[in-house]
């Protein structure tokens, strides 16, 4: 059975550290890409970045860079967004999901498998 979980999220001070983690089953990393989204209360589902098939990075939002790294463990079938220097706008449930092809996109139909979700909010 195809699926993704989410975990490492939780409650943090602006400027602190968190790694998600989205354990996978059911595919394989090779195969496809895997997005990290975000949605904010009251705001639409935005794309963060992204690790393609073949380990390519793609961030999709600007106010990440250099603060978020996604990576990938293909023998622990696990994606992970580590967060660094976190803003309280990054507050957010924050999604993981499977591209229906090998590269990735901002394109939310193009990706058929997400995962449950993991709340992160930042706040002192």
């Amino acid at each position: 059975q195809l699926q993704l979980v989410e975990s490492g999220g939780g409650l943090v001070q602006p400027g602190g550290s968190l790694r998600l983690s989205c354990a996978v089953s059911g595919f394989s990393l090779n195969y496809y890409g895997i997005g990290w989204f975000r949605q904010a209360p009251g705001k639409e589902r935005e794309g963060v970045s992204c690790i393609s098939s073949s380990g390519s990075i793609i961030n999709f939002d600007d106010s990440v860079k250099g603060r978020f790294t996604i990576s990938r463990d293909n023998a622990k079938n696990t994606v992970y967004l580590q967060m660094n220097s976190l803003k309280p706008e990054d507050t957010a449930v924050y999604y993981c999901a499977k591209s229906l092809r090998i590269g990735c996109t901002t394109v939310l139909s193009w990706y058929d498998y997400w995962g449950q979700g993991t709340q992160v909010t930042v706040s002192s």
